[in-house]
């Protein structure tokens, strides 16, 4: 059997429940059947667990592909949730730090001074490590809908080079 490879696999603190989240940035036609392997395969392994699974779309697509949320089969029918960042109101991710990176791939007029607001916000953060991890992070997602030098011209890149994710990436780059 081959081992499971999602996107993020979560066992949450009450021991009761298993959150897997799967990031996409265009339509797959196989996410149906690929959500209810990753549960058939959890509830082999963990059949008292509840499992609560969410793909989030980062890229606005028309496709109808990214609408589906159910794999069915005769006598089996497995659900999950979806979300399409780009029709999420940008302020619920503005108010939340953890939320920060995926604000600007939301439903803003204006990508740009969403950019700038979250910067403003991460200047604001007492803590350096955080500070330098969500400016990395916002900076990688913010990639997917702006281009690189209004990027580099908002966010601080001295902030952004003390993050161990951005540290991870420019060392890979360098073998």
């Amino acid at each position: 059997m081959n081992p499971i490879r999602a996107d993020s696999l979560i066992f949450l603190q009450s021991e009761e429940v298993v959150l897997h989240i799967e990031f996409q940035t265009s339509p797959d036609e196989d996410i149906p059947f690929r959500m209810t392997d990753y549960r058939l395969r959890v509830y082999r392994r963990y059949p008292n667990k509840e499992m609560y699974q969410v793909v989030i779309y980062l890229k606005p697509s028309n496709s109808e592909l990214v609408y589906q949320n159910t794999f069915e089969l005769t006598n089996l029918r497995h659900q999950f949730n979806v979300i399409r960042l780009w029709e999420q109101a940008t302020d619920s991710f503005l108010n939340n730090s953890g939320l920060l990176p995926f604000a600007v791939l939301t439903r803003t007029d204006n990508p740009r001074e969403t950019l700038t607001q979250i910067a403003a916000i991460i200047d604001s953060m007492p803590n350096k490590q955080q500070q330098s991890d969500i400016s990395a992070s916002t900076a990688i997602l913010s990639g997917l809908k702006l281009d690189q030098d209004s990027i580099k011209r908002i966010l601080r890149s001295d902030i952004m080079k003390e993050s161990v994710m951005y540290q991870e990436i420019f060392h890979e780059g360098e073998v």
